[in-house]
């Protein structure tokens, strides 16, 4: 049985740690800060308007009782009107009239009035009293029936804090009752508007390894959510294309790497069941080409992953009609070259690298040419520009993408060289990304293959 602790625990982290609880909890915070500020305000002038009041009771009955006093002698004792607490006062403070509670006291208030002013205000806390009062005195000048100056006095009480703690239930019940409400409907419109963000976490959390074809639902809000969706099944759409790709590249290179250890393991056997054959050097000599291949794939994976990872690779300014003419000169010709360079085609890369390229797009071109291969160099704007180009049979077009893929062999190149290993063009596609490039493939005006591989030109001084 779960205790009482344990859920505590659990609405705490749930109020304090989701967002709809901090939500929740800031708006809820908020509006009874702005209520408990109006509702203050709202008590003081509730409050002020009450002591006017009580203020007016008072002075009323003091000028009341200063115009009896002007025609006529009050009668002792003042019958209250308008106050309990009232008196008739002469100028040596002696009280002429008072209200039965006020029999036998001396005057309630001291206090003068300014000379020039008929009014004056006091408060009072009398011992006699459980309350404060308010005094209000009025003086009469004119003639009265007294014939003498006169004072009329007046005394409301002042209102306390348990006076006016009916108002102020009122009022903290209407703040709680807000924030209530406030704090309720921010919990279920967050709730709602999180609704879809539930179901895309929902749907992730089943999306395995062997379900990428799965999608999260897109909730047509056309805002942030709907943004988030969007982009969640594009990720997963590109996490499904890079697992496929994994998948036939495993399988590729399981087929690729199968064929020359067949051949190694066969011909290895036949040497050992017959150790006098006269033809143990054709087997070796066999056995090597297929080590030579082993080793060249693995070579070309090792490129493919480094260049995967992104691991960055030192950069040189090159002239690149220099590093084509150095490595043309060192590469025995097979097949007639024609070069056209354009000097002064600078570009910040990294020579290994783009000799490889290079290599790639020469040995590629002398599988298919008949008799000639062209390289040209230039500038196009603010790219440079290396072509190599072929007058073989050319690449049709729905296959120049398919042949950038990795283990990708055209049945004529499988014909032609059966010991590439159909990563060359990968490597180099791959590397002119590396580059801030692009390598791509065309028709040729010999009616072969044209591949252009285009770098930014170098900038920086």
């Amino acid at each position: 049985m779960q205790s009482p602790l344990v859920g505590i625990r659990r609405l705490r982290a749930r109020m304090f740690s989701s967002v709809r609880g901090r939500a929740t909890l800031i708006a809820a915070g908020v509006t009874a800060l702005t209520l408990a500020v109006c509702l203050i305000l709202i008590w003081s002038i509730i409050r002020e308007s009450t002591e006017d009041r009580q203020v007016d009771k008072a002075a009323a009955a003091a000028r009341q009782l200063a115009a009896v006093a002007v025609v006529a002698h009050v009668p002792n004792p003042i019958p209250p009107t308008g106050s309990e607490l009232m008196q008739l006062v002469e100028a040596d403070g002696k009280v002429i009239a008072a209200t039965t509670p006020m029999q036998g006291r001396p005057p309630m208030s001291q206090k003068k009035a300014v000379p020039g002013e008929l009014r004056f205000d006091d408060v009072i806390c009398p011992a006699w009293l459980n309350h404060c009062y308010h005094v209000t005195g009025i003086r009469v000048l004119q003639p009265t029936v007294y014939g003498r100056p006169l004072t009329a006095l007046a005394a409301v009480p002042l209102l306390s804090i348990r006076d006016y703690l009916g108002t102020l239930t009122v009022l903290l019940l209407i703040l709680l009752a807000v924030t209530a409400i406030v704090a309720a409907s921010t919990w279920s419109v967050i709730g709602l508007a999180f609704q879809p963000v539930e179901a895309i976490r929902t749907q992730m959390a089943d999306i395995t390894a062997t379900a990428l074809d799965r999608r999260v639902p897109v909730p047509q809000t056309g805002g942030e959510l709907q943004r988030l969706a969007e982009t969640v099944n594009d990720t997963l759409q590109r996490l499904q294309n890079a697992t496929e790709r994994a998948h036939r590249f495993v399988s590729d290179a399981s087929h690729d790497l199968r064929n020359p250890l067949a051949g190694l393991h066969s011909r290895i056997e036949v040497a050992l069941t017959d150790p006098d054959d006269t033809e143990l050097r054709p087997t070796l000599q066999a056995a090597l080409h297929n080590t030579e291949r082993l080793s060249n794939i693995v070579d070309d994976l090792l490129e493919l992953s480094r260049l995967d990872l992104g691991a960055p690779s030192p950069l040189e300014r090159l002239d690149l009609a220099e590093l084509v003419d150095r490595e043309l000169s060192r590469r025995p010709e097979r097949i007639p070259v024609t070069v056209t360079l354009t000097p002064g085609v600078l570009v910040d890369a990294n020579p290994i690298r783009l000799i490889r390229v290079l290599d790639n797009l020469l040995s590629n071109a002398e599988r298919h040419a008949r008799s000639s291969i062209q390289v040209v160099v230039g500038r196009d704007g603010d790219q440079a520009v290396l072509e190599v180009l072929d007058d073989g049979e050319g690449i049709p077009a729905d296959a120049r993408e398919k042949i950038f893929e990795r283990f990708a062999r055209r049945p004529e190149a499988r014909r032609l060289n059966s010991g590439g290993t159909g990563l060359g063009l990968a490597i180099a596609r791959e590397i002119a990304h590396a580059h801030g490039g692009t390598l791509t493939a065309h028709d040729s005006p010999a009616g072969g293959a044209r591949f252009t591989l285009r770098l930014p030109m170098a900038t920086r001084p």
